[in-house]
């Protein structure tokens, strides 16, 4: 049911229409239409208010159409919604938002105009300014759409109010997107610390950019990654937080029905869309659209528990995984263990591996931006250096700036291989491992291969520093990799980490 509230003279009548798209379920409810036009005097406002009921199972994804004249300033919207009380381990509603202009609601997002999710009660958009989330620009005339996300629906169904209101006069002038820049001064080819997942309050997070800068460059990183929700409108308010010392690239959470994905390190002003589900088979479209704007494919928390967040979509498109997200928690234990896994059947297979990354997840107070953080041997501090740092899994991952590793293998002959880099030898030739830590006081070190755990040493002394070296073939080890942990708190189990190693591989 969707009803028209007249706030003000002229408003057409409500239209309703339903459509499944060949991506994401979608409905069309009845919308509404404002009479403005030329006779509208400079300043004028109208409102119409729209009321619906969604039931369970509602679609994805539902957009109420908006029929703007000519001579509009600034469309703004406000949304209420019902939540009724629900059983015990039942969701109950939650309804997200978002905005579609003139050039519709196309998978690609060609209309898009923003997206704040369920992070905002209200937002506007006008041709010199937006709410965070959103993006300026002209309120052309034409059909637009208010696309709402039942993210979660109760079994009493989800009622909702939206109020529409219309501001008439001549647009403002559209400013000019400014970004950071694509490199840092560096210290040429380098360990370069980083945080690839962060949210300020152009998605839901509460922190503006430069709140995000401040702890960054106290936590050590050297670079960061934009990563809201659904929208890429942060890309330009970020300049101001880069400098020489610290690297802003700009990407996107891609928050789907079937897990999230990091666009890490896209083209300024690249946009990805979000609605479909891994039964649509659209992932693979939108993962070479990452790629063509030069940027990385990597699931994130790809073993959450939250609604949604679980990844169902496969990762023969992935660049990299982030199996470690905030502080630690069994799930990230669980993405650890199945990411190891994947480098079993890597080598089974004889494919390509997939990297592993950390990243702190940070929305607000009090989450701690850099933990973790992925530390990544790059040829400099550039996009494109760092990105291939990650591609290539030159890279570990560690709690905090305090913590670092040094990781090799070397040959009987002097051969030798880092982090993500394979040691050439016969397969009985005699390999030594070597790992040095700084920064972990009383921390377990283990060395993991694809037979499994095969050392454990430890603890390591109060001042945090030690060395391990470990013997073995490629005939007994296809690769190894490092952990080091926190003292254990329960028994046998091993303790939260400090920080783990991408492997190196062993054998030509």
């Amino acid at each position: 049911m969707c009803q028209d509230s007249r706030h003000a003279a002229g408003a057409g009548p409500a239209r309703r229409a339903l459509f499944v798209t060949g991506t994401a379920a979608a409905l069309t409810v009845g919308g509404v239409t404002f009479a403005g036009g030329a006779r509208a005097a400079d300043g004028a406002q109208e409102t119409r208010t729209i009321r619906g009921t969604l039931p369970p199972g509602a679609p994805d994804f539902v957009y109420v159409p908006v029929e703007v004249p000519a001579e509009v300033r600034e469309l703004r919207v406000s949304y209420t919604y019902g939540r009724p009380p629900v059983p015990a381990g039942t969701p109950g509603n939650a309804l997200d938002i978002g905005l579609f202009d003139e050039r519709g609601t196309g998978l690609g997002g060609a209309g898009f105009r923003g997206w704040s999710g369920g992070a905002r009660s209200e937002f506007f958009v006008r041709a010199d300014d937006a709410t965070p989330g959103y993006l300026p620009g002209p309120v052309r005339p034409g059909t637009w759409h208010i696309a709402l996300g039942p993210y979660t629906v109760a079994p009493q169904g989800l009622s909702y109010e939206i109020t529409v209101t219309l501001t008439f006069g001549a647009a403002g002038r559209t400013p000019r997107p400014v970004y950071p820049p694509e490199r840092a001064r560096g210290r040429g080819r380098a360990w370069y610390r980083g945080d690839c997942h962060l949210h300020s309050w152009y998605s839901d997070g509460r922190r503006i950019p430069a709140e995000i800068g401040a702890p960054a460059r106290a936590a050590g990183l050297d670079f960061v990654n934009t990563s809201e929700h659904n929208t890429h409108a942060a890309h330009a308010h970020w300049a101001d937080v880069a400098g020489d010392d610290l690297l802003v690239l700009l990407g996107e959470e891609v928050t789907t029905r079937n897990g999230h994905v990091l666009a890490l390190g896209t083209d300024p002003g690249t946009f990805v869309d979000w609605r479909y589900r891994a039964r649509d088979h659209r992932f693979g479209r939108f993962a070479r659209h990452i790629r063509r704007a030069d940027g990385l494919v990597v699931p994130a928390h790809p073993h959450a528990t939250c609604i949604g967040c679980g990844w169902k979509f496969g990762f023969g498109e992935a660049d990299a995984v982030e199996v470690w997200n905030g502080p630690c928690t069994p799930d990230d234990e669980v993405a650890l263990a199945a990411w190891d896994t994947m480098l079993v059947a890597s080598v089974r297979e004889g494919r390509d591996w997939l990297p592993a990354v950390g990243n702190s997840d940070a929305h607000r107070d009090p989450d701690v931006v850099g933990l973790p953080q992925t530390v990544v041997l790059a040829d400099d501090l550039t996009r494109q250096a760092v990105q291939e740092g990650i591609r290539a899994g030159r890279c570990y991952v560690a709690e905090s700036k305090d913590v670092g590793l040094s990781f090799t293998a070397t040959g009987g002959r002097g051969e030798h291989a880092g982090i993500g880099e394979r040691l050439r030898v016969a397969p009985d030739a005699p390999v030594t491992v070597r790992l040095e830590v700084t920064g972990a006081p009383h921390c377990t070190v283990r060395l993991v291969t694809d037979q499994g755990v095969l050392l454990t040493d430890g603890p390591l002394p109060a001042s945090g520093a030690g060395t391990v070296e470990w013997r073995t073939t490629p005939a007994y080890a296809a690769y190894v990799r490092a952990e080091v942990r926190h003292e254990t708190t329960a028994g046998t189990l091993p303790g939260a980490p400090t920080a783990f190693t991408n492997p190196i591989f062993l054998g030509s």
